[in-house]
């Protein structure tokens, strides 16, 4: 039964990674594309971790893959917060069909949604 449920973390994790990717290629900016990077792929490692955790038990490797898990958790979303708050800062523009801009707003600046071509 572990083993069954090892494979399903596993290919739970390797079907996030994938949609990703897919964001990563498919979406229109930055800020998009980090949404794609961070959501999927974190739950997709975390996933995979914890697939080779039930695959493995209370080995060094599993543990390892534990902590692994906690560590991206815990680091991917906040490192991928600060890079789209800089890239904002720095004036990175938002893709053309984005609604709102209440980043920008909020800072008293103007919005900085790219135009249309």
């Amino acid at each position: 039964m572990i083993s069954v449920l090892a494979l399903l973390f596993l290919w739970m994790g390797v079907g996030f990674v994938l949609l990703g990717a897919l964001g990563l290629a498919r979406f229109p900016d930055l800020y998009n594309r980090m949404q794609a990077a961070t959501k999927c792929v974190t739950l997709g490692v975390c996933g995979i971790m914890i697939g080779i955790f039930l695959r493995s038990g209370f080995n060094p490797l599993g543990v390892k893959a534990l902590i692994c898990a906690a560590f991206i958790l815990l680091t991917v979303p906040v490192s991928s917060h600060a890079l789209a708050r800089g890239s904002l800062i720095a004036g990175v523009k938002l893709w053309k069909g984005t609604v709102k801009d209440e980043f920008t707003k909020d800072r008293g600046a103007e919005p900085i949604i790219e135009e249309e071509k």
